[in-house]
């Protein structure tokens, strides 16, 4: 495997991979991505063996722009142009009618999931090869999230290339919608939260569970995601957890103070601010599996809508 610097000739490597039907990790603004031609059937099994990804959880397509994303829907609807206007490129998925003219990327589904990255790196890829590349994260199934080029390469290491385009900016994954339905449906929580979103499209339906093994329209709702090596155990109060008993190393991700922890816990303290705190989430417990450590007690956070994501991969990350 090769991390390159994203220049001409990396780019020029990167699109020659993508064409001979390989695949490539990519930097977007949210984490990195294991890109490949989102209508080879050849590319996206290797994504699929690369990540051992479930074959009922699908991939997001990444274009380069709003006609291009149109031109893979059989329907775009006045809700995906205002959201497109307002956010794109960013950290959005938009889940619509699949062009019927299109195979399926991953599930037979008759949906399909957009985004246009605000990465330079990757509009320059996309813009170069020419293709809509699916791209889901750069790392097995259900592990941590990368955020490096050197998270790709520990995770994956046999990915023929990696762009190293430095840590991504937002450091969780775009949030997805459903436009599909009359309301417009939240199935994934994100760095773009509802606030924003519903300033747009008005009233937001929330997402259902779905039960691993049923298809889905939007990556991300697996019951068990975004987990390190570790355990990850989530609690109100981490000073009223009994470490005594659990594995160790253990260790404490906290965004309040943690001088009151016995000395022998390893400590992450993160912002208080809910955007900093999954800008660094991944990243911290990349560094806790790198320490060794064993178990993780989380603080859980507040029970509010803007952390309404960070939750969502600390819950998956703890289920067992």
């Amino acid at each position: 495997m090769l991390i390159v610097e994203p220049d001409a000739d990396g780019l020029g490597r990167a699109v020659e991979l993508l064409r001979q039907e390989s695949v490539v990790a990519f930097p977007t603004e949210t984490v990195y991505g294991l890109g490949a031609h989102a209508f080879s059937e050849k590319a996206i099994a290797e994504v699929y063996r690369l990540k051992n990804r479930p074959s009922w959880n699908p991939l997001i397509v990444h274009v380069s722009g709003v006609a291009e994303a149109r031109g893979l829907a059989e329907r775009w609807p006045d809700a995906a142009n205002e959201l497109a206007a307002q956010f794109w490129p960013g950290p959005l998925t938009l889940v619509v009618e699949r062009a019927r003219h299109l195979g399926a990327v991953g599930p037979r589904l008759e949906t399909i999931a957009l985004r246009v990255p605000a990465h330079e790196v990757a509009l320059k890829l996309l813009e170069a090869s020419g293709l809509p590349l699916a791209a889901p994260s750069a790392n097995r199934s259900e592990g941590i999230s990368p955020t490096t080029a050197e998270h790709v390469l520990r995770g994956l290491p046999d990915v023929p290339l990696i762009l190293d385009g430095g840590p991504a900016s937002l450091g969780i994954e775009s949030t997805v919608l459903d436009l599909t339905g009359e309301t417009p449906k939240l199935l994934r929580p994100g760095a773009l939260g509802l606030r924003e979103l519903r300033e747009v499209t008005g009233a937001i339906a929330l997402p259902d569970e779905v039960v691993d093994g049923a298809m889905r329209s939007s990556p991300g709702m697996g019951a068990r995601h975004y987990a390190p090596k570790a355990t990850v155990i989530l609690a109100k109060d981490v000073r009223e957890v009994e470490h005594g008993d659990l594995a160790g190393p253990v260790a404490v991700l906290s965004y309040e103070s943690v001088e009151d922890f016995s000395d022998e816990l390893v400590a992450e303290v993160l912002s208080v601010d809910p955007r900093e705190y999954a800008a660094d989430l991944y990243a911290a417990l990349h560094r806790l599996d790198d320490a060794g450590v064993a178990t993780i007690i989380v603080q859980a956070p507040p029970e509010t809508e803007e952390w309404l994501a960070v939750r969502d991969r600390l819950r998956r990350a703890a289920a067992s």
